[in-house]
């Protein structure tokens, strides 16, 4: 009983430790397996040893930074794709908000909902309240609902699964050109 204590006590400042710096460089990528955008099930597993895996934090769907940053990797997808990487959004939105986010913009990569916070958390990603915004497209008004707010972090997972880049001072509209140059002297 009492290992079993000192393995769990280990565990939990494991994890807390991590949630208050973060993932470095060449530490091993949490694996997770989360619902996307159309509601299909994404496992970060399905692409080790196949993809550099750009994996983005981002507070809000649909508001100023969160679209530039989506569309600056939407108009760049070719550059990165040359340099055998896919890029996954992760935000605290929820599933509809994700679809609406993706059609709005017409977003060319995965969009995953980190509702509860659970993918942040495992990155060391800072998270905060969620909450609600409300959009018109079109002539239809949206209510946008996200359970928490993550800060904006980058990260480029290797091939071998290992942390290759993190960034936790994203300039949003300038992101793609970070994880381009990072990629490029690999």
């Amino acid at each position: 009983m009492k290992a079993l204590f000192v393995l769990t006590s280990f565990i939990l400042v494991s994890l807390m430790t991590t949630a208050q710096t973060g993932l470095k460089k060449g530490d091993k990528a949490p694996s997770f397996t989360a619902k996307s955008h159309d509601g299909s099930e994404w496992k970060l597993s399905d692409f080790i040893g196949k993809k550099n895996v750009i994996l983005y934090f981002y507070p809000a769907a649909m508001t100023g930074g969160c679209t530039a940053q989506a569309c600056s990797y939407r108009d760049h997808i070719a550059d990165l794709d040359k340099l055998d990487a896919i890029v996954v959004g992760v935000s605290g939105d929820d599933q509809e908000a994700l679809k609406i986010f993706k059609q709005a913009h017409n977003l060319n990569f995965t969009l995953l909902s980190g509702f509860n916070g659970s993918i942040a958390a495992m990155y060391g990603v800072p998270t905060g309240d969620g909450g609600s915004i409300s959009r018109v497209l079109g002539d239809q008004e949206f209510v946008l609902n996200r359970g928490v707010t993550t800060q904006r972090w980058t990260f480029i997972i290797g091939k071998d699964g290992r942390v290759a880049y993190v960034n936790n001072q994203v300039d949003a509209a300038n992101d793609y050109k970070a994880v381009l140059d990072n990629l490029a002297v690999k």
